[in-house]
């Protein structure tokens, strides 16, 4: 395996997240988004990834390991129901339907993949000195 194969591994897992600090804004975004009818609320996003092992070389399968977003699913959760009449997207029961977004989990993730994209940011970091450090070594 290359040296520099470590780059394009925490290059695919800082786009992975960087998705994955996208989709959780989206939730934050739109948690207190209300609608007069539950099947057209939003839908909390969440991406799905996928680890791609190392193939071997020649062979017809992606040569290197990564990890990359396979899909963006949406929430199966139900919108909850509130109350307000007085809410011109009131049903005719008087209901608006907010989406099933947990805004402590939310927060908790944003966090989550905020450190993991610091993580690989150190990865890269730490093989670009190394390398460099292995550079000098013939001066």
């Amino acid at each position: 395996m290359s040296s520099f194969k470590i780059f394009d591994i925490a290059a695919s897992g800082m786009s992975a997240q960087s998705v994955r600090l996208n989709t959780t804004a989206s939730n934050l975004a739109n948690a207190e988004s209300v609608g007069s009818d539950p099947a057209t609320v939003y839908r909390a996003k969440h991406p799905v990834f996928e680890a791609v092992r190392a193939g071997l070389a020649g062979a017809k399968q992606e040569t290197g390991a990564a990890v990359r977003v396979r899909n963006v699913v949406e929430s199966t959760a139900a919108p909850t129901a509130r109350y307000e009449p007085g809410n011109p997207l009131a049903d005719a029961n008087g209901y608006v339907y907010a989406p099933n977004v947990n805004m402590v989990e939310e927060m908790v993730d944003m966090i989550s993949a905020s450190r993991a994209y610091q993580n690989n940011v150190e990865v890269m970091n730490t093989s670009k000195d190394l390398l460099m450090a292995t550079l000098r070594m013939g001066q």
